[in-house]
């Protein structure tokens, strides 16, 4: 078994260190082709974020016979598709993505192309209703704990779309502390989402057994 699905099968297995490993292996080379198109490292930083939640949601239907980095570039192609087309701007730079992080990007036949992927306005207000939902059950756990810390860091990390190590210091935290809130966060968002028995229109990652 390749070093990739070994890591795929302990990210299954909710190994945090491995959650890690794929981060520091993925982010610098994520960031620096997102920002090369963009120009804009605020933005950059938003997509390499979502580009990891869509990998976690979608890992359930992980292709094993797939290139860990083909998706993973992949996936935060058509995140920048979504981002310009919200700007109203136009790509102009190919934005799919092949076996490297290198040079032309240019899809394998194996992979989903853009259209298959963007969503449909009335699935995007569906699963805005639903992640809501996910949302405030998360939050009010975490404020009946008292744990006001962990909303600072979500917020921090996903609305404000920080880097780790600049939650880590505006917190007074650890990276790691910051890096494993991220993957708790992650994993228990998709776990009340799937809880929420959802048409498998919504959120077809969720649903082992599609395509």
């Amino acid at each position: 078994m390749s070093a990739d699905l070994l890591l795929i099968d302990r990210i299954r297995a909710t190994d945090e260190a491995a959650w890690n490993e794929l981060i520091a292996r993925y982010e610098g080379r994520l960031l620096a082709f997102v920002e090369s198109r963009l120009k804009r490292r605020d933005s950059a930083e938003d997509i390499v974020q979502e580009t990891f939640i869509g990998f976690l949601t979608s890992l359930p239907n992980f292709d094993s016979t797939q290139s860990l980095e083909s998706y993973l570039f992949s996936i935060a192609a058509h995140k920048m598709t979504d981002h310009m087309r919200r700007e109203g701007r136009r790509p102009t730079l190919p934005l799919s993505v092949g076996k490297s992080s290198g040079g032309e990007w240019n899809l394998p036949a194996n992979e989903r192309t853009a259209s298959a992927i963007c969503r449909s306005g009335e699935r995007r207000a569906l699963e805005s209703t639903a992640l809501a939902a996910a949302m405030r059950e998360h939050v009010n756990r975490w404020r009946t704990r008292g744990e006001w810390w962990k909303i600072q860091c979500v917020e921090l990390l996903f609305v404000r779309g920080r880097a780790n190590k600049d939650v880590a210091d505006r917190l007074g935290i650890s990276e790691q502390q910051v890096a494993n809130q991220k993957f708790d966060f992650i994993a228990r968002m998709n776990a009340l989402l799937a809880r929420q028995d959802l048409s498998p229109d919504i959120f077809p990652e969720l649903n082992s057994g599609g395509a």
